[in-house]
């Protein structure tokens, strides 16, 4: 079994190993983010593959259910790669796969991914760290809001680090982050740049401060 980081979702931005083992495979576990053209290619080819995604707010596929078809695939002897969109071992629930695997006698491959923390500032143009600015990099969580009791972030810690914050899957609670963060002490003139659907047609920014993240920010 093969666990593969797809990267932010150009498939020119996936490693080669990656791209290498999604072309060998007899079955492709795939998400909805990442290089879904690759998944594609490889069903036109005869491969199976399985959409396995959780969509935010929307359709989900249990964990357990996605353990199951990798340990069932993989004892069947054939190659099973788990394509996962960013790094799976930044908030990607790649390490639980693995642990699943391990705990069932399969064996697993992991080829790393380019993360979205990185890739999708880098593809705006924008630099997290800049030399005599900033000496750190704090990259944060934003699946659930400030106050919602499944958050373990502390909110008070990041509004007061002085380098860059990096919000991952935060776009429906940026509002609530950016309301966070000030209360906290954050300057609320801070700039701040939303980046959707990285690397892909879709791909939008927008520059706004923390004041006014939640109105310059429009869904679309």
């Amino acid at each position: 079994m093969t666990l593969v980081g797809g990267g932010p979702g150009d498939p020119g931005l996936m490693t080669v190993a990656g791209a290498r083992a999604v072309a060998e495979a007899d079955v492709v576990l795939t998400d909805h983010l990442g290089p879904v053209d690759l998944a594609a290619e490889a069903a036109a080819r005869g491969a199976e593959v399985v959409d396995v995604a959780k969509i935010p707010y929307g359709r989900q596929v249990a964990q357990e259910r996605i353990n199951e078809l990798m340990v069932e695939r993989a004892r069947a002897g054939l190659r099973v790669v788990r394509l996962k969109g960013g790094d799976p071992f930044v908030f990607g629930r790649g390490f639980e796969e693995v642990r699943a695997c391990e705990a069932a006698g399969v064996p697993v491959t992991v080829v790393p991914g380019v993360t979205s923390a990185t890739a999708a500032p880098a593809l705006a143009g924008l630099s997290l760290t800049h030399r005599g600015l900033n000496h750190d990099l704090t990259v944060v969580s934003g699946h659930v809001p400030p106050g919602h009791p499944r958050s373990l972030v502390d909110w008070g810690a990041v509004a007061a680090m002085r380098g860059t914050t990096v919000l991952i899957m935060a776009v429906r609670n940026a509002r609530a982050i950016a309301a966070e963060l000030v209360a906290r002490g954050m300057d609320a003139a801070t700039p701040a740049v939303v980046v959707e659907n990285a690397s892909t047609e879709g791909e939008r920014g927008t520059e706004s401060t923390l004041a006014r993240l939640g109105d310059d920010r429009r869904p679309g």
